[in-house]
């Protein structure tokens, strides 16, 4: 196969033959640079039988990935192909040069985030109020009949059924936001939201709190939960949290870790109550820290833990007692 060195590359040359070897890498070749392209099935001189297939191919040629994309599918191709494969490469040619976490920043912050408004405040002022959530996997919120179910507990075990207690609220892996919102609209006072992602916190997280009329009520941090974590004596200027939600990306974290790393924190004190969202298969100590667990549900394949001082279970065990008996 000839080629010119010029940036217009025409004609190519193919010759189809009985091997497949052959016409997989004539095909891949084609697979891999999405051309507009004439077959022609009329014999030449070079090879009886033969098939020319003439491309032009200039580069900067102002096609769009769209445009790619469509003329791929109809000659035939994969539409999607291309886009993987030219991206896996670039991925490649990056790293030999030593920039492949550069290069792999750069082509997720190509892909084309979206929102939709699949969650709601459960109860309070804002009941609801429909919350943005991303699509797609990247952030998971928490399941709506888990965090009904955890608020009912929390509250219940605080003493006041109806709604919490005014105090601070710190949101651990907040995403959407939805837990500290639900937290602000059932009765506490302020929320602290610790948030990683720039685009969430810009396009998901601030308008919730804009929508739901919060933002005045709470604090983002834009860091990760580790760095936050480390330097938590210059968040704990208030003193302890009352309430701390843990909702990680099941896969991204050791929970040994994070729960360790979270009980020897000044952001937990006496009366702090932690609720933490864990999957299947993922062991939870009794206790943590100074607290004790008082509460452990299933959903299916996620679980519900939730720490709180002693005299939370306590209580709970003596209204436990006391239905019995009525």
């Amino acid at each position: 196969m000839a080629v010119s060195s010029s940036l217009i590359l025409s004609p190519l040359h193919f010759n189809f033959i009985a091997n497949n070897k052959d016409i997989n890498k004539n095909l891949s070749f084609l697979s891999a640079n999405p051309l507009i392209f004439n077959i022609s099935s009329k014999p030449t001189n070079i090879n009886k039988g033969s098939s020319i297939v003439l491309c032009s191919y200039k580069s900067g040629s102002g096609l769009t990935a769209e445009d790619k994309r469509v003329l791929r599918e109809r000659y035939g191709f994969d539409p999607n192909e291309y886009i993987s494969e030219a991206k896996n490469e670039r991925i490649k040619e990056g790293k030999k040069q030593g920039k492949g976490k550069e290069v792999v920043a750069e082509e997720e912050a190509k892909v084309h985030r979206t929102t939709h408004k699949l969650l709601q405040v459960l109860g309070g002022k804002a009941k609801r109020k429909k919350l943005l959530s991303p699509k797609g996997m990247d952030v998971r919120p928490m399941m709506e009949v888990v965090k009904g179910a955890a608020f009912d507990i929390l509250q219940a075990a605080d003493g006041c059924p109806a709604s919490l207690r005014p105090g601070r609220w710190l949101d651990l892996y907040s995403g959407t936001g939805s837990v500290g919102i639900e937290a602000i609209s059932r009765g506490c006072s302020e929320a602290h939201f610790v948030e990683m992602d720039p685009w969430v916190v810009s396009n998901v997280l601030r308008p919730n709190l804009e929508w739901t009329g919060f933002l005045d009520a709470s604090v983002i941090h834009p860091v990760r939960v580790e760095t936050f974590l480390e330097q938590a004596d210059r968040f704990a200027g208030n003193g302890p949290f009352d309430y701390i939600s843990v909702t990680p990306p099941y896969t991204q974290v050791d929970y040994g870790m994070l729960m360790s790393q979270i009980s020897k924190s000044p952001l937990v004190g006496e009366n702090t109550f932690i609720v933490v969202e864990y999957p299947l298969r993922t062991d939870m100590l009794d206790s943590c820290g100074c607290l004790v667990k008082i509460k452990d549900r299933r959903f299916g394949r996620t679980h519900l833990a939730i720490y709180g001082p002693k005299w939370a279970q306590k209580k709970r065990k003596s209204d436990k007692t006391l239905q019995n008996t009525t």
